[in-house]
Formats: structure tokens, C-alpha cells, sequence
């Protein structure tokens, strides 16, 4: 581990500059994104500590390069903001000259990991990725990019190889230094989307040409084969899901024992990609019990930072992945980061009644990571979720009509619900046609959880009980 150890020196966006960043027409939604995102009102802890610019805590990869604990997960950029309907699932609302700001204060501030992919952002990651970094100097960041290719029309080796060399001309690079077989967790897709055709030797053959440095796995999928494909292959990298959640595999709420994952890779001493350390989010904002005993224990620290810090505490973890769409969101990580202080015995005390929590108010394990779209019915799966769940953790969740924040609590599931999601793209339209079921890494069973939201609405519009 490497701290660069120079006098702290510090900065840090203020409110107006935030405003003028995202757009002065979105800037009250936008400030509540990034106060539902660090657990506080906006950057209210960031700016009472400052943003060091110089104490970024790094590990090693395999080459022995430094990576920047906190990783730049490129797949939740920011979007020009846009009426309500306007936007197409195909078209570029990516808000070009946001990503450029934040990746310029992401590398003024030490992070040098940004990891993107074919299949981010509605498609459009790679290219607003490559046009932030092409204008910094190639040795200040490492970029890591993947083999998206799980769409059966994508599969063949000509649509492969196609995909990959289109990835240097998005990204504008020679070389990539971290490449991936993206999302691998069968058997069956292993054979079918690397082997079979072939792939997987091409990209042997590209490492040894030097233009993939690192070759590495990204992982969901079953446990088992897991194991095999740790074993089976020399990779230089993997990345799992790894969050205080997932770690202790807490049965009923997910299936992911990344706490065994990163044992394997730990033993075989594979370095570790972590991915999914806010769970999309939703620890950056858990239940406001959650919050409450971590104000208790540290009022100073946002929820955020504490499954950050979680994540970073593992030695084998080079780089923890967060999808950071607002400057709040990076300045909080970076703080969590500059440098680590690990999780102490209590801490981690702590987080053992925050599982017990969450399992009582139980969530749904949704990521936003949009696999599961376009929905061909036009169902806006990730909003419907995150809104259930944002109304599940602020307690606005009318359950008993007898109380007396009934009233007050149904008004504000239903009213967030519209206002969050055009009745076109509400759960009532789901037909249960399963497409989404296949593409969900989380394992949820998708219609079905429409259909439970979708009748709890409907229970409280006509005035009937939850």
C-alpha cells in the first residue's frame, strides 16, 4: 500500500458551482440524488473535512502498478436533463461536459482506475469515457474496459472482435490496461461466448501483443463454478460484488457469499476488483435506522463511507468501483479514501445489527446497472425499485391505516411514485413476458416484484389496506 504522504492541501466544490455543473433547471432534483447518494445534506460532512488532494491510499496490481483505492465506475454517468417522455432508449443523454469536470477532479485528487464497458449508459459509457480521459496524459489513469457480449447477435467471433477493437476507438487508447470477460457465471456462457468461438485464445493473443495489459473476470453467477474458474484460468484480476451485505450472505436476502469469493482469490493471491460496494446506491442511503446508529457511533461519517471504508478494508481489494454521477458523490468516496482507515472490531460490530435491519425491511436487491433494459413494454424497472426502496428507507412505507402517518406516508409513496415514473412506464404494465429475468445479475425475480408493487398501488389508490 502506498499513501503519498506531503502536507494536506484541500479543495472542494461549493453549492453555486454544483448548480451551474448539473444544470440550474434539474439542480433541486440533482441535489436530492446527491443527498439520498452520500446520506446527508448535500456534501455537509465533505465540506467540514475537506477534500484532501494528496492522500489517496493505492495497491498493487499485478504488474505492480499503483492503483487508486477508489475506482471510477463509469456506468451512472450524469445526463442532460430532459422533459419527462422526451428522452429515447437509443439517444445520448449523456451530459458530456459534467463526466469531463469529474473526471478532471477525480484525477486532481488522485483516482487513477476508471472502469467502463461496451454496455453502459444506454451504450454511449465507452465513448464519453474515452473523451474525458483522451484530454489528460495517458500515464495519469489506467482504463479498464470489457467483452460485453451477452446479446446472442453479439456472440459470433466477427461481432466480437468487433466489439473489442471498437473499444479502442471509443476510448481513444492503443492499449487498454485492464480488460475483462464481462459478467461470466455459468458453464454454458463461459462455453458459449469465449470458448466456443474462440474468443477468449484471441484475447490470450492480444495480452501478448501488448495491447491488453491485464486480462481479468467479472463475476455473477453460481458458486460453484466460481470456484472452477478461479482455478481453471491464470487470471490477473477478478471482480466480484463486495459489500457488507454480500459478505456475510445473509440467507433470504441475496445468494452472493462473497466473503467465500474473496477468500478463493485471496489463497490463490489474485487481486481483487470490488464492485457494487453501495449495492447501486442503496447503502449510501440505507434505512433510517441504519443511519441513525451510524450517526451514533460517528456523526461525522455518511452511510457511504461506511460500506466504502468495508470494502476497502480487505488487503486483496486493489480498486472498489463506485458509480459516482454527482461531485457529492465523488467528494464523499475520495474523503473515505484519502486514506483508509479501516474498519475497527466495533465497527464491524455495528454493521452485523445493521444486517439484521435490513433484512427486516428488506429492499429490493436492484443495482441500477440497466441490464435488464429496455424493457420492450416500456417499463421503467430501475426507477420503479429505486423508488420503493427510497420510500421503504425514509419511513414513508404505509403499512398500517390505522396510524397516524398513514395518510401522510401514502401520499408521499404515491406522489414520489408519479412523479418518479410516467404512468407508461409504471409496473401496471408489466405482462410478465420474463425477458428482464435472464439479464438480472441480482437474481431477482423481476415480474414478480412488479406485480407486488404494482398491486400495493393499487391497494392504495382505491383506498384499501397494505
Amino acid at each position: 500500500m502506498e499513501n503519498n504522504e506531503k502536507e494536506n492541501t484541500c479543495s472542494d466544490i461549493n453549492r453555486r458551482d454544483f448548480i451551474k455543473l448539473i444544470g440550474g433547471a434539474a439542480a433541486g432534483a440533482a441535489i436530492t440524488a446527491a443527498v439520498s447518494g452520500c446520506g446527508g445534506s448535500p456534501n455537509e460532512h465533505s465540506r467540514a473535512r475537506g477534500v484532501p488532494t494528496d492522500k489517496m491510499t493505492y495497491r498493487k496490481d499485478k504488474n505492480g502498478n499503483s492503483l487508486s483505492l477508489l475506482g471510477y465506475g463509469m456506468m451512472r454517468l450524469p445526463v442532460v436533463q430532459r422533459r419527462r417522455g422526451e428522452s429515447r432508449p437509443d439517444t445520448n443523454d449523456i451530459d458530456q461536459e459534467a463526466v469531463n469536470e469529474l473526471v478532471d477532479y477525480a484525477i486532481a485528487h488522485g483516482v487513477n482506475v476508471f472502469d467502463t464497458a461496451p454496455v453502459y449508459s444506454k451504450g454511449f459509457s465507452e465513448k464519453a469515457t474515452g473523451e474525458a480521459l483522451s484530454r489528460h496524459p495517458r500515464d495519469k489513469y489506467f482504463v479498464a474496459t470489457k467483452m460485453s457480449n451477452f446479446r446472442q447477435q453479439h456472440r459470433s467471433r466477427e461481432d466480437s472482435i468487433r466489439m473489442y477493437y471498437q473499444s479502442f476507438e471509443n476510448l481513444k487508447v492503443d492499449y487498454i490496461d485492464h480488460y475483462f470477460v464481462h459478467n461470466i457465471g455459468t458453464h454454458q456462457a463461459w462455453r458459449d461466448r469465449f470458448l466456443d468461438n474462440g474468443i477468449y485464445e484471441f484475447l490470450l493473443k492480444e495480452k501478448e501483443a501488448g495491447r491488453i495489459k491485464q486480462l481479468g473476470w467479472s463475476f455473477h453467477g453460481d458458486g460453484d463454478f466460481f470456484e472452477w474458474m478461479a482455478n481453471e484460468y491464470p487470471w490477473d484480476f477478478v471482480m466480484i460484488q463486495h459489500n457488507y451485505l454480500d459478505y456475510r450472505n445473509i440467507m433470504g436476502w441475496t445468494n452472493i457469499n462473497s466473503r467465500r469469493q474473496y477468500e478463493i482469490l485471496a489463497e490463490k493471491n489474485i487481486p481483487v476488483w470490488a464492485m457494487e460496494p453501495l449495492l447501486g446506491g442503496g447503502l449510501a442511503n440505507p434505512h433510517y435506522k441504519v443511519r441513525e446508529l451510524m450517526t451514533q457511533m460517528k456523526p461525522d461519517v455518511t452511510p457511504a463511507s461506511w460500506a466504502m471504508r468495508f470494502a476497502g478494508s480487505f488487503p486483496k481489494v486493489v480498486t472498489a468501483l463506485s458509480g459516482m454521477t454527482f461531485m457529492e458523490h465523488l467528494q464523499d468516496n475520495i474523503i473515505s479514501y484519502s486514506p483508509l482507515e479501516e474498519m475497527n472490531a466495533a465497527e464491524n460490530k455495528l454493521l452485523e445489527n445493521v444486517n439484521d435491519i435490513m433484512l427486516r425491511y428488506r429492499n429490493i436487491l436492484c443495482t441500477r446497472c440497466q441490464y435488464c433494459m429496455p424493457c420492450p413494454y416500456g417499463i421503467d424497472i430501475p426507477e420503479i425499485f429505486t423508488q420503493y426502496n427510497r420510500s421503504m428507507n425514509e419511513g414513508n412505507y404505509p403499512v398500517n391505516p390505522d396510524s397516524e402517518s398513514f395518510k401522510r406516508a401514502r401520499r408521499a409513496f404515491l406522489v414520489g411514485m408519479d412523479r418518479s415514473v410516467s404512468p407508461a412506464r409504471q409496473a401496471s404494465r408489466c405482462i410478465s413476458c420474463r425477458k428482464c429475468v435472464s439479464t438480472c445479475p441480482q437474481r431477482i425475480n423481476i415480474p414478480q416484484e412488479l406485480r407486488r408493487i404494482d398491486a400495493f398501488i393499487e391497494e392504495l389508490r382505491t383506498g384499501g389496506q397494505a
